[in-house]
């Protein structure tokens, strides 16, 4: 007889879709009939992981037959599932499901089931379920999987079901709230991101979704994560609202040592912004997905890293323990701004991190990546432990993500929604403006007391000017810079009323 240790150990894919993965002994009369299908639960996905960690790693087949096999991007977004093919559609469940098609960049497969009554059901490729375009594709088409899937929320009869989130490509996922348009993208997991060895992308082999009722108003969803390092079982529990939340739940079974890992990961585009300039010839003023990095320390020190496109790999670790959020977020969302009516930087999504339980001493990372492009995620963010992870020794971790137009938790004052940066009029030296805007700038009082302190690494700063406006409740600060022949300079600006800061903490790193 098998039992479920058994057929974790015969085939994985067997045990989640119900079918034996191996023959029972030979016996001399009639063969005992397969067994049902497994219960479903959270430790049917930790059993995977667990025993997937004791083999070696094997890369998914990503061959397709034509004529999926070389398309270009403009015929892989003509493929679309057609109206009513979501799967719940109709069914007035809070979501419904589309399967994504495998091509162009996303050739790699993943198995989607549905899991009903704790029973898990393997999703299968229907071709009469998918418009294609222009491509000629035949009724018997075999079951090619899918590259992911994404997740919608029906509105009001009549109207399409509009994004909620989306989950496709190694361990890549995208979310957003009502009313934006897809931009931040999430990492399940991120291992040596810009180390000199080489990054290592995990991939999710499997997801498994639990039906939803209207009741609920949440999405409950399982992961097989796998990868060279290691493997892992991730519980996403997704919530729409103002915010659309995600709360994810993650154990990892690694199969080496993992001295570079990161956690709550996320990456957005920057091409470029007021601070530094890269494309003087576009006639937009500012393209990006993100304006900054938002960290609340540990000690409850609020902390903002605009972000830029560099001209040289860049990556800045801001040491921590126990860090109490972080994430990429849009403050600017005047369209004024971007002067951008097609790609509406101002729609895109804030992600804001909340972890949950103690992590422990560590650093958030920011990678800054040169790019050419403006679909290029150049700018990465994550929390890396300062503990490695050992070999064969499972880690859990959780925290809370927000999808959001502003994040749930801000900072109590002052904080700085713009920056300029440029050739001062002096040779050599660099002029910085940063605009600061909070209740605490309208106190008279305060103003009165109102003096910027920076320091700069190396580097000086010199002609150092406020300018407080009582009525916007605003405040300019603008100081050059001499980097003192050096090719970067660490700025650090705070707006103090006498020894009280009144503002979070401004950082930004110069580089030529």
């Amino acid at each position: 007889m098998f039992v479920r240790r058994d057929l974790l150990k015969a085939s994985i894919t067997a045990l989640v879709a119900g079918v034996p993965g191996g023959r029972a002994l030979a016996q001399s009369a009639p063969p005992a009939p397969p067994p049902a299908p497994p219960v479903f639960g959270r430790d049917i996905v930790l059993d995977l992981a667990r025993a997937l960690a004791k083999r070696p790693f094997a890369a998914p087949a990503a061959e397709l037959r034509e004529p999926f096999a070389n398309l270009s991007y403009e015929q892989y977004v003509g493929i679309r599932t057609k109206q009513g093919a979501a799967i719940w559609s109709g069914e007035n469940r809070g979501f419904s499901i589309e399967p994504l098609h495998r091509g162009f960049i996303f050739g790699a497969p993943v198995e989607l089931f549905v899991v009903e009554d704790k029973i898990a059901r393997r999703i299968g490729y229907e071709p009469g379920k998918f418009d294609y375009g222009g491509l000629k594709v035949g009724d018997k088409s075999p079951d090619i999987g899918f590259s992911g899937f994404r997740i919608l929320a029906p509105q009001a009869a009549g109207a399409p079901d509009t994004e909620l989130a989306l989950f496709q490509g190694a361990s890549f996922y995208r979310a957003q709230a009502r009313g934006q348009t897809l931009g931040v993208t999430a990492r399940g997991l991120a291992i040596r991101t810009a180390d000199p060895r080489g990054e290592e992308f995990p991939i999710f082999r499997s997801f498994w979704i639990e039906k939803p009722t209207l009741a609920d108003n949440a999405l409950v969803i399982h992961a097989l994560l796998d990868s060279q390092s290691v493997t892992g079982a991730y519980l996403f529990t997704l919530r729409p609202g103002e915010a659309t939340i995600i709360d994810a739940e993650l154990t990892l079974f690694p199969r080496v040592a993992i001295d570079h890992l990161g956690l709550g990961g996320a990456a957005a585009a920057s091409l470029f912004t007021p601070l530094d300039h890269r494309r003087a010839d576009d006639p937009r003023p500012f393209v990006a997905e993100t304006n900054g990095l938002q960290m609340l320390t540990g000690k409850d020190e609020w902390l903002w890293r605009p972000v830029s496109n560099r001209d040289t790999l860049q990556i800045s670790a801001f040491v921590d323990a126990n860090p109490k959020g972080y994430g990429f977020l849009t403050r600017d969302r005047d369209i004024e701004t971007y002067q951008d009516d097609i790609q509406h930087w101002e729609r895109r999504p804030s992600l804001w991190v909340e972890p949950i339980g103690d992590w422990g001493e560590g650093s958030v990372q920011l990678v800054e990546i040169p790019s050419e492009s403006e679909v290029n995620a150049n700018i990465v963010a994550y929390w890396r432990p300062k503990q490695p992870l050992a070999a064969g020794k499972e880690a859990t971790f959780a925290y809370r993500q927000f999808w959001c137009w502003s994040p749930p938790a801000r900072p109590p004052f002052a904080v700085a929604v713009a920056a300029y940066g440029g050739r001062a009029p002096a040779p050599k030296l660099r002029r910085f403006i940063v605009q600061f805007a909070g209740d605490t700038l309208g106190d008279p009082q305060r103003i009165a007391n109102l003096r910027p302190v920076l320091t700069t690494s190396p580097g000086s700063a010199t002609n150092i000017r406020a300018y407080p406006n009582p009525k916007a409740k605003t405040c300019r600060i603008v100081f050059d810079v001499d980097p003192a022949g050096e090719t970067f300079c660490e700025l650090r600006l705070v707006l103090q009323s006498g020894d009280e800061p009144i503002s979070e903490t401004w950082l930004y790193r110069w580089t030529v």
